[in-house]
């Protein structure tokens, strides 16, 4: 039998327990994290597979929700609202970003990656020249993981760059806007969310995008033709509001970098499988898929060198040692 003495001690010791337990919960940080892209998108398994391994090994000490599809922050808005800690996690298009710095652009020239690991070296590369501007806006970049190589949607085969003059070409980013300047095109900014809509109205009849878009669009319902050119090959960043990671004990901290670490590695196995598996959709679903001739790939790289050229001018010393150390062999 417990004496009134022990009894006290331990109901004493259950009131505590009990107290550590609401403390440490009501600690527990709660995050929002807002992506642009449909929940089928390899991005979007990518992050949720990421958001799992942090949750894990947070032990309960950080929970968070993913809001996919822009619909709580439309893409134009995310990087601000993890900027303002509206959301303590985003995912954007860098090169959508290039108005702000030149060197969230780079993998949108022309035909400078059209491979995987070309795609890895350019991202290396570029690694820290990006943390450093993002550290200044107060975010920190957890990973990047490149979309599948751009081909072009269109209602019947274009064979050559002059095959756009005039053409409505939906573009989403600088260097998509500068191509469509260069070879004719009368650029018009559509996010992916309203290429279904834009093409049926005729606001734009050509776009280059990767396959994995397409699907996520139904591009079969738009557009006749796909021709995979190699055109680009874009990243996605995942970043954190510096001031929330920086909030969690270190060994937390060090046990998302390493998830995110994954995350990166995951993600360009998910983006190869994605673009065999959504060119192989585009066809079963009725598209042509039309390889590109000779005379179109000549034509590219006539402008991929005009547009690398460009953004090395824009970008100065530091650009030049990046396309120079990325052409090194």
């Amino acid at each position: 039998m417990l004496s009134r003495r022990n009894l006290l001690a331990a109901t004493g010791g259950l009131a505590a327990t009990a107290t550590i337990g609401r403390a440490e919960a009501q600690s527990a940080a709660r995050w929002q994290m807002a992506t642009p892209y449909a929940d089928g998108n390899f991005h979007t398994r990518n992050i949720r597979t990421f958001i799992e391994d942090v949750q894990q090994a947070s032990g309960g000490r950080l929970t968070v929700q993913l809001h996919s599809n822009a619909a709580l922050l439309p893409m134009a808005q995310i990087k601000r609202g993890v900027q303002t800690g509206q959301v303590q996690l985003g995912e954007i298009l860098l090169s959508a970003y290039a108005n702000e710095d030149v060197f969230f652009d780079a993998d949108a020239i022309p035909q400078l990656v059209t491979n995987y690991a070309q795609a890895k070296k350019l991202a290396d590369l570029q690694r820290p020249y990006i943390e450093q501007r993002l550290a200044r806006q107060g975010l920190s970049l957890l990973y990047m993981v490149p979309w599948p190589p751009a081909g072009l949607y269109a209602q019947q085969p274009i064979t050559s760059i002059e095959g756009f003059r005039g053409l409505r070409f939906r573009t989403f980013n600088t260097a998509t806007n500068r191509f469509a300047a260069i070879v004719g095109a009368q650029p018009t900014l559509v996010q992916s969310a309203e290429l279904a809509q834009a093409f049926a109205t005729g606001v734009v009849q050509a776009q280059i995008t990767s396959a994995a878009t397409g699907v996520d669009t139904s591009a079969w319902d738009y557009a006749r033709v796909f021709t995979p050119l190699g055109f680009s090959m874009t990243k996605n960043a995942v970043m954190v509001s510096r001031r929330a990671i920086e909030a969690l004990p270190a060994t937390l901290q060090q046990d998302i970098r390493a998830a995110a670490a994954r995350a990166e590695m995951r993600g360009y196995e998910l983006s190869e499988e994605a673009q065999r598996s959504t060119e192989a959709t585009l066809g079963q679903r009725g598209m042509q898929i039309v390889p590109p001739t000779q005379e179109m790939l000549d034509g590219l790289a006539r402008v991929s060198r005009q547009m690398t050229d460009e953004w090395v001018s824009r970008a100065g010393p530091d650009g030049a040692k990046l396309i120079e150390d990325y052409r090194r062999t």
